[in-house]
């Protein structure tokens, strides 16, 4: 009998499955299971909320799913194809062509302007300047900083950057946009503006899976993943 993740990838409903998954790290003469045996599937176009603990297995789930980590063992399909071995110029290849991330520090080039973070990943993919300037005006007019592509971050607030690296990580129209902890440098009312975005750009089709500590920040997923221990504790939605 196949597995659920198995199941899901072979009938293209998975954007992103993990097949017996584990990652085992080596601390001193311990083994520490950051990851334990973790079977799932991401359809197209969910919304999922990975919650839990400090050392649950949540940031090194989401590390594995943006090819950052390889895991120790299980398999890794990325829109069907195993990504779980593959050498680190393939895996940075595929962080750059399928994969968005959002970082709860912004993480933007603090001398460029909003246009040129918003443009970063078209530069390394060798797009005309032209196309990708018309590009960062399209994302930024998505998230409503028209009127300030020619700004640098610091004359941004934290929302506006928020908005900033939300675009950024729009830009190569990932598979998936990976978030850790978006909200988590905002204040609540901001960061339920941020929300409000990712819940609109999922609404459009984008596959979103989202790490936070924040109950009332999870209940924007569709999905709510439970992490203990390395394993999932349970799932809701």
């Amino acid at each position: 009998m196949l597995s659920p993740a198995i199941q899901a990838e072979q009938e293209g409903m998975a954007e992103a499955s993990f097949e017996n998954m584990s990652r085992i790290y080596q601390m001193g003469g311990s083994e520490v299971r950051a990851l334990d045996g973790v079977s799932i599937s991401f359809a197209r176009g969910s919304f999922w909320a990975i919650l839990g603990a400090s050392g649950s297995g949540k940031s090194t789930m989401l590390n594995l799913l943006g090819c950052l980590d390889r895991p120790t063992s299980g398999r890794y399909l990325l829109r069907g194809d195993d990504v779980s071995q593959l050498d680190d110029d393939r895996l940075s290849e595929i962080r750059l062509r399928s994969i968005g991330f959002i970082f709860q520090s912004f993480n933007l080039l603090p001398q460029s302007t909003v246009a040129e973070n918003i443009a970063l990943p078209l530069y390394y993919q060798g797009w005309e300047p032209v196309k990708s300037a018309e590009r960062a005006r399209e994302l930024a007019t998505r998230v409503g900083l028209q009127d300030r592509l020619a700004h640098r971050p610091s004359e941004l607030s934290g929302g506006q950057q928020q908005r900033v690296a939300i675009a950024r990580a729009m830009a190569n129209d990932p598979a998936i946009l990976l978030a850790d902890e978006p909200t988590g440098n905002l204040d609540s009312a901001t960061g339920l503006e941020i929300m409000q975005l990712l819940r609109e750009l999922n609404s459009q089709g984008k596959t979103i899976i989202m790490v936070t500590h924040e109950a009332d920040i999870a209940a924007f997923a569709s999905h709510r993943l439970y992490m203990k221990d390395g394993r999932i504790e349970r799932q809701e939605g």
